[in-house]
């Protein structure tokens, strides 16, 4: 049986990889956001994690303003992201489950999703809001689909990727977008409706 992600003693194996990690503050030159449309479908397996762990899909009362992110801050969110990438081993959720479309926190193994899982975790737990710690759904140029962290601040949207070490804005890279969860609620889903507009900027 796959034991559940213990997130302090994870984060405490992922100190010792992010002090590796860059320093730099991200600097988008242009302040381009993700535009949200209605709510829509919500990803089975998220549907599934939602059952299993009600107190993580919520409506979310504290400010739902994209806040501003100091050096300091960028340097967490670069170490974080790096660190979890290093920690885990991308394997299928049939390799580790038996089954597709299982959402979980990750022990040492886990898919795309469980990435992103623990990096919204512990990104929270640093204090970053929930309301910016977006799980999206996108789509890569093969076709085929995958989940990245989407975090929102004042300067644009950037992303947290299992397949990239770097932060990068939302238009640097090569998917299209199709969904993620709601700034108001985590259990949520509302789609994106300039996610294939992403592409031109990535080509530039």
């Amino acid at each position: 049986m796959i034991k559940r992600l213990k997130v302090a003693q994870f984060l405490g194996a992922l100190l010792a990889v992010a002090a590796t990690a860059s320093a730099a503050t991200p600097s988008p030159n242009a302040m381009v956001a993700m535009i949200t449309g209605s709510v829509t479908s919500q990803p089975i397996g998220h549907y599934e994690f939602c059952r299993t762990n009600p107190s993580e899909c919520h409506a979310i009362k504290s400010s739902l303003a994209a806040p501003r992110i100091t050096e300091a801050g960028w340097k967490v969110v670069r170490d974080i992201n790096l660190a979890v990438n290093r920690e885990i081993t991308p394997v299928t959720d049939q390799e580790l489950f038996g089954r597709d479309e299982v959402w979980a926190y990750p022990v040492n193994a886990g898919d795309c999703e469980d990435f992103v899982l623990a990096k919204r975790k512990i990104l929270m737990q640093k204090g970053f809001p929930e309301s910016s710690l977006l799980i999206t759904v996108v789509r890569k140029p093969d076709g085929e689909g995958h989940a990245v962290l989407t975090l929102r601040t004042a300067s644009g949207d950037f992303v947290l990727d299992n397949l990239e070490d770097e932060v990068k804005p939302w238009y640097r890279t090569p998917y299209t977008y199709l969904k993620r969860q709601a700034t108001f609620d985590s259990g949520r889903w509302v789609s994106i409706e300039n996610g294939a507009d992403v592409l031109v900027g990535a080509l530039q």
